[in-house]
């Protein structure tokens, strides 16, 4: 895994203030692989019960890590109980890294 301990700290921090202590998030994408070079931010936040304001959340979200951890690029994805399960999202369970 391609990221520091402050900044996988930062992030689970981060999840949790914007989503709730309940949230999970998991990196999954090229960051994940310690031969890789560059490539954004790829997390997947899951989410126990269902939440209507979810994109909202996903853009104060991305702001804020923006803000903590300089102008990186963060691709975030939620997934709570009302959210039809797409190709993204199993992929990204299959391959992911809690944080």
């Amino acid at each position: 895994m391609r990221l520091s301990n402050e900044t996988r700290e930062t992030i689970r921090t981060t999840v949790r203030e914007v989503f709730g202590e309940e949230a999970r998030v998991l990196l999954f994408g090229s960051r994940t692989d310690d031969a890789a070079r560059g490539g954004d931010i790829d997390l997947l936040v899951e989410l126990p019960q269902s939440m209507p304001d979810r994109r909202s959340r996903e853009l104060t979200l991305v702001a804020r890590l923006q803000r903590r951890l300089g102008d990186r690029e963060f691709d975030v994805v939620t997934i709570d109980p009302d959210t039809t399960c797409e190709p993204i999202h199993r992929e990204a369970r299959r391959t992911g890294v809690p944080l």
